[in-house]
């Protein structure tokens, strides 16, 4: 008999296939200055037509990764792009109806994965200040939560965790046996990291990307950190060869030479800090202390003004409603400062 499996037919999602080439893109969290060319040159100049043909080997890479990071493969995990590892580890470590505690709003796949396979997300709201008190998240992390979601920096708030927050999160995780998931897709935009427990401790993961500061998004490369054991089952679901030759090759690149890696941190805060002060000049409000990203108040309505930016400038941005106090805001991508003079200057030009 045929079959469709229910939890995906009534799966609501969303795809973009929206053509984007000829405008500045601002509006999905990418470096607008794309990958350094020079690397490109250097990675494309030794590909042969064998090496297309084989299938990627990844020892070499997950080993000079592992050196990256100060640790040793058996904590790593590759994947293709980072939602990859977030799917395998809420697959592994939670039941059919198991519960896991997130915020909302955050990275909306987490949602997405836990109703595609039947588990309960126990959401945890923002204050209208858009402050998320840990308090709590502790509330809702009960001796049946099986998982426990962070991001740091979160995607699309923008807000930190200190290293107090997450000791007591930790603490309480422990006295509960739950385990943890720290999402680092915006690491380097904000240098916090919470990797030494997945590297020191048991049942805590975290998933990184290379599609945010190293600027890679079309090439789809992730990866988990965790305890060895973790790992192995993370590694279980993976399928044969799930990692792009390419993607490895460039972010090779960039892991064995950090001065690239600098550079794009230096670009990017150049451009933070000029478009910070220029909201502030011109008197808007914004929110978002860490990431590349900026919730930005109009004065106009946000709606209208991401399609005219669309038509008349060729930017790309999104609106976003219920900021908080804040109401609809303009959700708008962070990169080097050329680009937010290109910005800022629509902006002042068609909010009025």
């Amino acid at each position: 008999m045929y079959y469709l499996n229910s939890k995906v037919e009534n799966l609501y999602r969303i795809f973009d296939q929206n053509e984007r080439k000829d405008y500045l893109r601002l509006d999905l969290n990418e470096n607008p200055g794309g990958f350094p060319e020079g690397i490109i040159k250097n990675v494309l100049k030794d590909i042969t037509p064998q090496m297309l043909a084989q299938y990627p080997e990844t020892l070499e890479f997950t080993r000079n990764l592992a050196d990256f990071l100060g640790t040793d493969i058996s904590h790593l995990c590759l994947v293709n792009g980072s939602a990859e590892g977030i799917r395998y580890i809420i697959q592994a470590f939670t039941s059919e109806n198991g519960k896991i505690v997130g915020v909302v709003p955050s990275y909306f796949m987490f949602q997405v994965y836990s109703e595609m396979y039947g588990r309960n997300f126990v959401p945890v709201k923002y204050e209208e200040n858009l402050e998320m008190d840990i308090n709590h998240i502790i509330s809702a992390m009960t001796d049946d939560t099986q998982l426990l979601i962070l991001l740091n920096p979160n995607n699309p708030m923008g807000n930190t965790y200190s290293e107090e927050d997450f000791e007591l999160l930790f603490k309480v995780a422990q006295e509960r046996k739950i385990n943890i998931l720290i999402d680092e897709a915006y690491h380097y935009f904000y240098p916090k990291t919470f990797i030494k427990y997945a590297l020191e401790k048991e049942h805590v993961f975290v998933t990184r990307t290379f599609s945010k500061l190293f600027s890679l998004a079309g090439c789809r490369l992730g990866y988990v950190v965790g305890w060895p054991e973790g790992i192995k089952m993370v590694q279980k679901l993976c399928t044969p060869h799930n990692t792009n030759f390419f993607a490895m090759r460039f972010a090779n690149e960039m892991i064995t030479h950090p001065e690239l890696i600098d550079d794009l941190i230096r670009k990017f805060t150049e451009g933070r800090e000029y478009l910070l002060q220029q909201l502030d000049k011109y008197g808007y409000s914004h929110k978002g202390e860490a990431g590349n990203f900026l919730f930005i108040k109009p004065k106009s309505d946000a709606n209208v003004l991401v399609e005219r930016m669309k038509e008349e400038k060729k930017i790309l941005i999104k609106s976003y409603p219920d900021v908080g106090e804040m109401g609809t805001c303009l959700r708008v991508s962070i990169g080097g400062k050329k680009y937010m003079e290109l910005f800022m200057d629509a902006l002042k030009s068609l909010d009025s």
